[in-house]
Formats: C-alpha cells, sequence, structure tokens
C-alpha cells in the first residue's frame, strides 16, 4: 500500500532498515528480513516501473557490532528480493570487502562512519556499488554555523565572512 501510493507520487525507490525503535533494545528486528520477503513480490508485480528496494541492517548504528549478523541480515534481505544491501556503521575497508564478498548483491556504503581518507575508487576496487553521505553535508553545515556563532560570541570575530560564497554564486546554483 505505502510503496504502492509512493509510486504513484513518481518516487522510484525506498528502503526497510531492521532497527527496533526500542531505544532499550534498539537492535532487535521490527521488521525482518523473513517478514519483508512476503510483501515484496506483491508489490513488485504491481508497479509499472522498476522500483529499486533497498533493505538497511541496522546493528551496527546500534552498539551491535556483529559482523556475522550483519551479514545473515543482509544475506536474508537479499533472498527477499532486495536490489540494494546497506550496513550503515562499516568503517573500514576490509570489513566493507568482507561484506561485499558474502552478500551477493550491489552493497551501499555511507561515509560518514568511513575512514575519510577512503576515496570512491577504493571503495570501487572493493566491489561498492553505491556511495552515500547521509546527513554529513548538513552536519558540515551546521558545524561551520556554530563555529562562526562561538567566534562571534566570544571574540566578537567576524573572521569567518571570509568563508562565506558569494551571493551571486549562490544565487546561480539556485536558479538552475
Amino acid at each position: 500500500m505505502i510503496i504502492g501510493l509512493a509510486a504513484d507520487a513518481g518516487i522510484v525507490g525506498g528502503s526497510i532498515e531492521d532497527a527496533s525503535g526500542d531505544p532499550a533494545n534498539p537492535s532487535t528486528t521490527s521488521t525482518s528480513p523473513s517478514s519483508a520477503s512476503p510483501r515484496r513480490p506483491r508489490w513488485r508485480t504491481a508497479l509499472p516501473f522498476p522500483f529499486t528496494f533497498t533493505a538497511r541492517a541496522e546493528n551496527f548504528l546500534h552498539g551491535r557490532r556483529d559482523l556475522d549478523d550483519t551479514v545473515r541480515r543482509l544475506q536474508a534481505f537479499a533472498a527477499a528480493g532486495a536490489d540494494v544491501l546497506y550496513a550503515p556503521g562499516l568503517s573500514d575497508l576490509e570489513t566493507i570487502r568482507q561484506v561485499v564478498a558474502a552478500v551477493g548483491k550491489p552493497l551501499n556504503v555511507v561515509m560518514s562512519a568511513v575512514d575519510p581518507e577512503l576515496t570512491p575508487l577504493h571503495l570501487a576496487g572493493v566491489g561498492v556499488k553505491r556511495i552515500s553521505v547521509g546527513g554529513a553535508l548538513s552536519r558540515l553545515a551546521f558545524t561551520a554555523i556554530r563555529d562562526a556563532a562561538i567566534a562571534l560570541r566570544d571574540g566578537g570575530s567576524f573572521a569567518w565572512v571570509r568563508d562565506t560564497m558569494p551571493t551571486k554564486d549562490l544565487k546561480a546554483i539556485f536558479s538552475r
């Protein structure tokens, strides 16, 4: 139902996350891969266009740093028909390589937890097919705002103005 409404609105993909939402037990699966399986074929076959289904194993984000469990969850989502697999919180190239080798479907890596020295070429070299930045760009912007506010509050400094984008450049970006 929700997928159909999303598709009617022009959305061509979506994701399912397996965290429970329970702060006391966040890594307990609330939407298990096995429960996703019976629903998927009905909505997938009903759509007149390809819908990209991304499935996320959330355990690394919630303190359950069990790579075997993460791989099992991703494999179950792959068996349920996920197109792209995602395990936010993976941080090093060797771990990412192991997950890619184990899952057999395209893997998304979010850069907010990954070693920032890694490049897209490094990630592609181990088989990563999709890279996202999550909320990192907005957090970068808020960091700049916080730093400017602290400089103004604590020292009365407007030196941060030197790092701002000229208004004409900003307007050019938003006029496209």
